[in-house]
């Protein structure tokens, strides 16, 4: 039986992992060498990863509606691991800041399988989620086929320029979502425009810390670890390299913030999570103009 720590490569000018010592001196399978250059490939692959799916310009909602029509089906299961279910929870918070009740509406913006949606319907409020993805429409319709939660529906269409009328909603929320328009900006100010006066916005997405070390670490967890989950559980690594991506040109929270304030939300905060990894902004639209 062969212990690997037990070999001592020798150190070359192409790394530990290009020379082995020789190996009819061992008894055994003969692994290492294979498992190292396999590591050592995916992981070269990952890092150089150019991303299929991002687009910063017109492109930008073309290729994130290709993007979430790869991956649907499996969408709820991965983030389910890569978060280890915490998404879940954050996403219950969500529901909570909204406070809706019995006979308010709820409009929830890249709604995706659902899970706010529902969230916000179990607390009685009529529920309306909107995506642009027909493929994750149509998993969250299947899953409420099964749930039977009556006062929520599910509806097509752009963020950016939804169908509803000025000051319709008392409580507008988008989970993981903003960062995908084409314009973040135009996501929160539209959100603005269809809530109620008093009306509660929430948004819930990927953060940037403001510890250097600490988001350091975390953007190497994005750019190679969710990627290489990607790869195992939908064989898309480039559908969850996407994730990093996007966070490029997207302030996160402290931008999301200071454009609430622009909006003149009032009670504007934010709640940071895993040290800023996540973060949820939150605002209220004021009674009136200039209150």
């Amino acid at each position: 039986m062969i212990f690997l720590a037990a070999i001592k490569p020798k150190r070359t000018e192409g790394g530990i992992c290009s020379e082995l010592p020789n190996y009819q001196t061992f008894r055994g399978p003969i692994i290492w060498s294979p498992l190292c250059s396999g590591l050592l490939s995916i992981w070269t692959t990952l890092s150089n990863m150019e991303n299929e799916f991002y687009s910063p310009g017109e492109q930008r909602a073309a290729q994130v509606n290709r993007l979430f029509a790869a991956i649907a089906t499996r969408y709820d299961l991965i983030n389910d691991i890569q978060s280890l279910g915490a998404h879940r929870r954050w996403k219950r918070r969500v529901a909570s800041l909204a406070a809706v009740k019995a006979g308010d509406r709820a409009l929830d913006l890249c709604c995706g399988t659902g899970d706010i949606s529902f969230a916000l319907a179990k607390c009685g409020a009529t529920v309306t989620g909107l995506d642009f993805s027909d493929a994750m429409l149509a998993v969250a319709d299947n899953r409420n086929s099964k749930l039977k939660i009556k006062n929520v529906k599910f509806t097509q269409g752009d963020a950016q320029k939804t169908p509803f009328a000025a000051e319709t909603f008392d409580a507008v929320a988008v989970g993981f979502g903003l960062r995908n328009l084409a314009s973040w900006e135009a996501g929160l100010d539209e959100m603005a425009r269809v809530a109620k006066p008093g009306a509660r916005l929430i948004v819930l997405d990927f953060g940037k810390p403001d510890n250097a070390l600490w988001r350091g670490i975390y953007f190497t967890y994005l750019k190679l670890l969710v990627p290489l989950l990607g790869l195992l559980v939908c064989g898309k690594p480039s559908a969850y390299a996407y994730i990093i991506a996007s966070l490029r040109d997207y302030p996160a929270q402290r931008g999301v913030e200071a454009r609430m304030r622009q909006l003149r939300l009032v009670n504007v905060r934010t709640d940071n999570f895993i040290g800023g990894a996540m973060s949820i902004n939150y605002g209220e639209k004021p009674q009136s103009d200039g209150k």
